[in-house]
């Protein structure tokens, strides 16, 4: 993707600081991994790589909506400089890999937006290395598993973005039942104002939805999850560690919600992930309601200028389906 002259030279000078300003940037080029943030891969003219996060508004595909700046939402947008270095400090200190910051700003030094540039970990991610040779995955998902067995242990009072939670913040709701319920219900009855299949069974959704959240019993402690763990946000790095990216929605919330996610977008592979002593119950809710989510949100997403178009249309038609069948069982 090319980028205007004045947009190169930002992330030149940020490169320059980041990097050694002996070093000349020779390419930037947007890669695939932020349909909130641009992501650049920088290559300097010695050949050193590294990667920089724009958090702008001319890199957000989605369109704006009422409540996306509210952080007390455990489920609004992760955007911005704030939240990914809250959610990187807290993995990096409980040992979970992640790429390493090797700028940051926030000022305005080098760019009007939030900005910052990071350890380039140009091998293959989790979802390629699963597809190439699952065999040479297998140690890598054994690591991935410890990192989300120690992110487990890791514990909170209460729910919300890292960000939220660890300054002594409170977050919206009284539970996270509560705040999921709440959003499958939005994110329902936006499915349904954009497809007639959802609108013609609406009323028995919103009956599932309330019947499971009513089975769910309280709990007060709460793991750090990632959020939208799929295997396309997990890096191999060259000694084989599974290294975590797409931070910024880190929260402290119910484990469960981190593992359905894993669940729908490993299918088969999610085997070695499995983990034991997870509430049946909240898995019922939580697997319905990330259905709705993956439905409303990539038709909300179709609204803007998204690239991708067929394949985000194609996300939101297989979870829709699924999401029928939960009814139908």
């Amino acid at each position: 993707m090319a980028l205007r002259a004045a947009k190169r030279e930002q992330l030149a000078s940020a490169a320059r600081d980041a990097l050694g300003a002996g070093r000349r940037l020779e390419a930037a080029r947007r890669i695939a991994g932020g349909s909130k943030k641009g992501v650049y891969r920088l290559v300097m003219d010695d050949a050193t790589t590294a990667i920089a996060y724009l958090w702008d508004d001319t890199e957000n595909y989605w369109p704006t909506a009422e409540g996306d700046d509210d952080l007390t939402d455990p489920f609004s947008p992760g955007l911005g400089l704030d939240l990914f270095e809250a959610a990187h400090a807290r993995l990096d200190a409980l040992g979970v890999r992640v790429p390493a910051i090797r700028l940051v700003d926030r000022d305005g030094a080098h760019c009007p937006a939030d900005l910052a540039i990071v350890e380039d970990l140009p091998g293959e991610s989790l979802e390629h290395l699963l597809a190439r040779d699952p065999r040479a995955a297998a140690p890598v998902m054994a690591r991935l598993r410890e990192a989300l067995e120690t992110m487990r242990r890791h514990r909170a009072p209460g729910y919300g973005k890292v960000a939220v939670v660890e300054a002594g913040g409170t977050s919206r709701g009284t539970s996270c039942e509560g705040v999921v319920l709440e959003r499958a219900l939005r994110d329902l009855a936006e499915a349904a104002s954009r497809d007639p299949r959802i609108a013609a069974v609406r009323e028995r959704l919103e009956e599932r939805l309330l019947g499971l959240a009513a089975a769910v019993r309280p709990r007060s402690q709460y793991a750090v999850v990632h959020g939208e763990l799929g295997p396309d946000h997990v890096l191999v790095d060259p000694d084989g560690n599974p290294v975590l990216i797409d931070i910024e929605g880190t929260m402290y919330f119910d484990v469960e919600w981190e593992h359905v996610f894993l669940r729908i977008r490993l299918h088969d592979a999610y085997g070695p992930l499995a983990a034991g002593g997870l509430d049946e119950d909240r898995l019922a809710l939580y697997l319905l309601a990330q259905r709705l989510s993956l439905t409303a949100g990539p038709l909300r997403l179709l609204d803007g200028d998204f690239p991708d178009r067929s394949f985000m249309a194609g996300i939101a038609e297989h979870n829709l389906r699924q999401a029928l069948e939960l009814i139908r069982t």
